[in-house]
């Protein structure tokens, strides 16, 4: 039977500050600012001795190389072997990445069609239209122009926020039958005319798509209650 040795490590989540402790920053900041390690570690509820609940959780997830996907697979006796995990946290992992399997599988129920500007943003706007940083998400799509996912791609400040190419591609290809994508971020400010960084980073990804056989169908600013579609004014492929 395989067992996961832990090492001591000094690290102690009381040490933290209380931007850095899990409870403190999820009462805060809300879900979306823990990492994955941060959210295991809430799950685990308490480390072992010589090992705080952070620890346990950084170390399981390198146990699966941060894959969630095959931490998912992983049954309550499979967990049983990691030191800090008894058969109580075991199930308790198991059942809430059930519980995200289930959430997924209702979505795949009811996929959007997103075809233009208009559905793209009433989908996007209670994601990102009333947020104080911006975030830049990903929306890959069918050959019907029906969502297969949404992914979070970067999470900025109130000014901006980065989008790595490698990172979106790499969400995209995800899904098998992927054809086109919507890129979308959004602006606090509440104005939603795209910078030129927009424009160049916009164009830069739609050339880069066609090379993976895929189109960017648009680039959605959303500011609040209102929104900037690059297709429907003509600046997504201006060659064209």
């Amino acid at each position: 039977m395989k067992t996961y040795p832990i090492a001591p490590d000094p690290l102690r989540i009381k040490d933290l500050s209380a931007d850095e402790q899990p409870r403190e920053k999820l009462s805060a900041q809300g879900p979306r600012s823990l990492s994955d390690t941060e959210i295991i570690a809430l799950l685990l509820g308490a480390g072992i001795p010589g090992a705080s609940a952070l620890v346990v959780a950084r170390r399981l997830l390198h146990s699966v190389g941060h894959d969630l996907h095959e931490l998912a697979r992983k049954e309550v006796a499979d967990l049983q072997r990691f030191p800090g995990i008894g058969r109580v946290r075991a199930m308790r992992l198991v059942a809430a990445l059930e519980l995200g399997r289930r959430r997924e599988a209702a979505a795949a129920h009811h996929k959007p069609e997103l075809g233009n500007s208009e559905k793209a943003f009433r989908y996007l706007r209670p994601l990102i239209g009333d947020l104080p940083h911006e975030e830049f998400h990903l929306l890959c799509l069918n050959r019907a122009n029906r969502l297969l996912g949404s992914h979070l791609i970067s999470r900025g400040g109130v000014t901006g926020t980065v989008a790595d190419a490698k990172t979106i591609f790499r969400a995209a290809l995800s899904h098998g039958t992927v054809t086109s994508l919507v890129l979308a971020h959004n602006h606090p400010s509440g104005q939603p005319i795209p910078s030129q960084a927009d424009l160049l980073l916009t164009r830069k990804l739609a050339a880069a798509a066609r090379h993976l056989d895929l189109y960017v169908l648009d680039h959605i600013i959303v500011a609040d209650r209102t929104y900037y579609s690059f297709a429907d004014n003509q600046v997504l492929y201006p060659e064209e």
